[in-house]
């Protein structure tokens, strides 16, 4: 697993834009959601990839890559604050938690305050889900907890700023209320208080993942009181019930997780192989967690190519107002399907480690 580990992030630092896909910014640049050289979404989640299996491992090149990274950007200048180029921020959090680097705190201190005074909000305080190329107007997207919510929060910690983590639990109170789905336990992926509506009500594969993920490591940062922890922990187990019960034989999910003809993707497989293996070590989610797990971790291994590279992941997905919308998404390898695969496989190597110590 740790060779496939290796694979995964060479994959990921030899991502390249190849022309395929035109997404200009709304101030004119060109938008690049593919080149690991890029300061946008897919990267910020490629990026907390590297940095969790750093935190594991402790390897000092794989430090050194992710550092040169950031000091590239900095020197380079930042671009125009949105929920998306917020993402990178959360895996320098967590840098800066952990080694106190004094080239990471204002830059950091910077951004956070930013978020908290000027970003548009819904109704009820949710951030609205603004991004380098569209204003999203009035509309909650549950990709917004895992790009801005998780970096208040992990911020919030390191730097001993509560009022940061309080404003990320808002986030995902707010997000909870208007995307969690009651019926299925499932999340849509998004709200309009423009007609107050879920769009398309797609439960789409992908926009779940982040909100496994995203429960289980807030929960992990810590400091959000206990209420409100017991209380996302019961969504949580509520989508993870539904979740074992649409898994395919292949160990994979749909990418409209209720609809068995839309095809396997392999970044939400791996994001909820991530978060069952994880729930399961801690203790949390119903049983079965851990053998639906591992068979993800199987499915994700079996989609990682000779050089490094995970295969049939979507790319990246607006809004839709129907459901083909979703089955039409074409395929192609993202940093954010580097960084979820990163994640499983650590985890999964976690439990090899802890059954090898146990035998």
């Amino acid at each position: 697993m740790r060779s496939q580990l290796e694979l995964l992030v060479s994959g990921f630092t030899r991502l390249r834009h190849d022309g395929r896909f035109d997404e200009p910014n709304l101030d004119g640049t060109a938008g690049d959601y593919i080149s690991f050289d890029s300061w946008e979404w897919p990267q910020g989640v490629g990026l907390y990839g590297l940095v969790r299996l750093w935190q594991h491992t402790g390897d000092e090149a794989l430090k050194k890559t992710i550092e040169d990274w950031y000091s590239r950007h900095l020197a380079a200048g930042l671009p125009p604050m949105n929920i998306n180029t917020t993402a990178p921020m959360l895996a320098l959090s967590l840098l800066w938690g952990d080694t106190r680097d004094s080239r990471w705190e204002k830059p950091l201190a910077d951004w956070a305050d930013r978020l908290m005074r000027e970003m548009p909000r819904t109704p009820e305080g949710g951030f609205q889900h603004n991004v380098s190329d569209k204003i999203n107007d009035d509309e909650l997207w549950d990709d917004t907890l895992f790009m801005a919510g998780l970096f208040l929060a992990a911020y919030g910690r390191a730097a001993g700023k509560q009022t940061y983590v309080d404003e990320a639990v808002r986030q995902f109170l707010v997000h909870a209320r208007y995307l969690a789905d009651p019926h299925s336990g499932l999340w849509f992926h998004g709200w309009t208080f423009a007609g107050r509506h879920n769009f398309a009500r797609a439960l789409w594969a992908r926009g779940n993942a982040w909100i496994t993920v995203g429960i289980l490591d807030l929960v992990e940062i810590g400091g959000i009181g206990e209420p409100v922890e017991a209380f996302l922990l019961g969504v949580l187990e509520a989508q993870i019930e539904t979740l074992l019960e649409l898994q395919a034989p292949s160990g994979a999910w749909h990418t409209l997780l209720d609809d068995p003809n839309s095809y396997e993707e392999m970044s939400a497989t791996a994001g909820f192989g991530y978060g069952l293996l994880k729930a399961a070590r801690i203790g949390l989610g119903p049983k079965g967690c851990r053998a639906a797990g591992l068979k993800a971790l199987e499915a994700v291994m079996a989609n990682i190519d000779a050089d490094g590279v995970l295969g049939n992941v979507s790319y990246g997905t607006r809004m839709g107002h129907d459901l083909r919308h979703y089955r039409d998404i074409p395929i192609q390898p993202t940093g954010y399907g580097q960084a979820l695969a990163i994640l499983c496989l650590t985890e999964g190597m976690i439990h090899a480690e802890s059954a090898e110590k146990a035998a």
